[in-house]
């Protein structure tokens, strides 16, 4: 929820309060078959100075602009504190145990690259190292290792702020 959002939520839930009602006996002079009672109803108009002062603050630019770069920073804080959440996580896992961390980690990345790429491939031949000797193995490595240098290459550009047409 946004802070902007605040007073539009609290809005329904705010109820004028309960009138006030003041006792008072008004005597008139006479006799008892002119006794009557009378009820007077006081309308005391009061200015909402805490209104005015919301509705200044919420319909001012900058403050919005102010609160909403807030709001974003705070997303970003949260979306952080997981990320490293997470990073962490992965390493005490590592730590842990790192040769079933490796095992698992490489099950998981083959399975997902098997889901991306919809090859049903055979466990049992992909043990054996000669399966990894074949030709297609060699361009294999160095398509990787191009397309890694490839992406360094592009951010050192990009740091140094070099274009390239």
């Amino acid at each position: 929820m946004k802070f902007a959002e605040i007073p539009q939520r609290l809005n329904p839930l705010l109820h004028p309060p309960d009138p006030i009602v003041i006792n008072h006996v008004i005597s008139v002079e006479g006799g008892a078959e002119s006794k009557q009672t009378a009820c007077y109803d006081i309308d005391v108009e009061v200015d909402d100075t805490l209104k005015t002062q919301m509705n200044n603050f919420l319909l001012s630019t900058a403050s919005q602009q102010e609160i909403q770069g807030l709001d974003a920073k705070i997303h970003e804080t949260v979306d952080t504190i997981n990320q490293l959440k997470t990073n962490r996580e992965f390493f005490l896992s590592f730590a842990k145990d790192p040769q079933q961390f490796i095992y698992k980690w490489i099950v998981s990345q083959t399975r997902d690259l098997k889901c991306m790429t919809d090859v049903v491939g055979n466990p049992e031949e992909e043990r054996r190292s000669d399966f990894f000797y074949q030709p297609w193995a060699q361009e294999a490595v160095c398509r990787y290792f191009y397309t890694k240098v490839q992406q360094k290459r592009a951010e050192l550009e990009q740091a140094l702020g070099i274009r390239n047409n």
